[in-house]
């Protein structure tokens, strides 16, 4: 067992631990094959970097070139990869074909294991999602870990469903949902939605997340926007208009400027001015990233300056 913390002699504290799957995503294209650090989780703990949030992300990779291609990804945003990560005999990979409207489809090649990790301090906000939290053997220390953290920090989570890497629906169902109540945030794309429930409308699904014990459930919905709902309060917000070059990381531009959005909400919890600032400033992120190639999200300067009002 090892702790949860950053290396180095000033031991510093960080505001997000993410924790999850870094991997190589092999992008096929028409114009030929090129290989980009990826992996939801590793995607949110770059783009709260690139936002200017001190942010840890504990994950499973090897020591090999891959591997040393995600630390340097990661430390370009200011992002510590934290002690444990170089655990695999080699690094994983996606292979993501892209269609010609720019929407990807994935095959893997990944396993995922994680050791006990006993949290030396508590961060404000502690995310996972996505396969780490589906894949054995990993999975059950992602939720341990979670089970620690419960009521000692915000806890956001997104499962990005890949049906491919998943065991029967029933299953990954009661996996999902005996994570949602340890968690406070939940955030779904429309498509993972509707594999979990397809005998539900979107409406329906944020309901019964929040019945399961999130307390902000978040439903993206591509071109459509995003669905933002609370016990008291359930909003609409609508999508940024934007050119797509691919939507590669756009749903985890929009979780990781949703993370940020509770770190500097203030005062005022989940009051609707609140919950509409937070969609629509993780709706502009991910319109920022749809418009270039690959997992690029934007920067906290790209980011204000496209929320500025036209003079």
């Amino acid at each position: 067992m090892y702790h949860l913390e950053s290396a180095g002699p000033s031991r510093q504290l960080l505001d997000v631990v993410v924790v999850g799957e870094a991997l190589i995503d092999v992008v096929t294209s028409p114009e030929g094959t090129s290989e980009y650090p990826g992996g939801s989780p590793a995607n949110v703990a770059y783009g709260l970097g690139r936002l200017g949030v001190d942010t840890g992300l504990l994950t499973a990779i090897g020591d090999d070139e891959r591997g040393a291609a995600i630390e340097r990804h990661l430390h370009s945003a200011g992002v510590t990869l934290l002690p444990g990560s170089y655990s695999l005999g080699r690094t994983a990979s996606a292979t993501a074909t892209l269609a010609t409207d720019g929407s990807a489809s994935y095959d893997f090649d990944i396993s995922w294991a994680l050791e006990p990790v006993a949290p030396a301090y508590v961060p404000k906000v502690l995310h996972t999602g996505s396969i780490a939290t589906f894949l054995a053997p990993g999975a059950d220390a992602v939720k341990a870990l979670l089970q620690l953290c419960r009521h000692e920090c915000t806890i956001t989570y997104d499962p990005n469903i890949r049906p491919a890497l998943l065991g029967s629906h029933a299953e990954a169902k009661s996996i999902f949902e005996d994570l949602v109540h340890l968690t406070d945030v939940v955030k779904l794309s429309d498509e993972d939605a509707q594999w979990l429930y397809p005998r539900k409308d979107l409406d329906d699904t944020a309901a019964h997340l929040l019945g399961l014990g999130a307390g902000l459930a978040v439903i993206t919905k591509g071109s459509q926007g995003s669905l933002l709902a609370t016990a008291a309060t359930r909003l609409n917000i609508p999508s940024v208009e934007s050119g797509v070059a691919d939507t590669i990381g756009a749903g985890d531009s929009y979780m990781a400027a949703l993370i940020l959005g509770l770190l500097t909400r203030g005062t005022d919890g989940l009051a609707p001015a609140v919950l509409e600032q937070l969609g629509r400033t993780a709706s502009m992120a991910a319109a920022i990233t749809v418009r270039r190639p690959g997992a690029n999200p934007p920067t906290l300067q790209e980011l204000r300056t496209h929320l500025q009002p036209a003079s």
